[in-house]
């Protein structure tokens, strides 16, 4: 074996993944090894960086295919950075959602009604979450701001 190649136990030592997953991203496309010693699928040395691009995309929340889609069809990288843009927003909107059921748990945490089903604000988190409003901007009016309501 050349030193540039390394073997799937190796990458998958290195990369932190399990095998079963280099081989599903194999399999999808995201990833292709250059041949094989024994049974073993041997990688070149660019599959380190590419699991590594490929975990970011994850981390982000971008699918499988549309990291796929990030890739020309020699391998090197691609990325629409108006895909990453649209990305960006989404996760905006996610972190601020996330900010307003925070508030609502503290308000949850804190409030001196004798039950939560006797509070005002946790009654209508109550309602908007029936509603399937949760998520969206019907939430954002149902949690009060920090400092208010009960």
């Amino acid at each position: 074996m050349q030193m540039s190649e390394m073997d799937i136990a190796e990458v998958a030592h290195r990369s932190g993944l399990p095998a079963s997953t280099l081989r599903y991203y194999e399999e999808k496309g995201l990833i292709a090894s250059i041949g094989r010693r024994g049974l073993r699928r041997l990688f070149g040395p660019g599959v380190l960086d590419r699991l590594a691009l490929i975990s970011l995309g994850r981390a982000a929340g971008f699918s499988l295919e549309e990291i796929a889609a990030m890739f020309a069809s020699d391998g090197r990288p691609r990325i629409d950075r108006g895909l990453l843009a649209d990305k960006a927003d989404e996760l905006g909107r996610r972190i601020a959602e996330l900010q307003v059921m925070r508030r609502g748990l503290l308000h949850a945490a804190a409030c001196r009604a004798p039950s939560h089903m006797e509070c005002p604000t946790f009654r209508r988190i109550l309602k908007a979450a029936a509603a399937g409003a949760l998520g969206t901007a019907a939430r954002k009016r149902a949690v009060p701001e920090k400092g208010k309501g009960r």
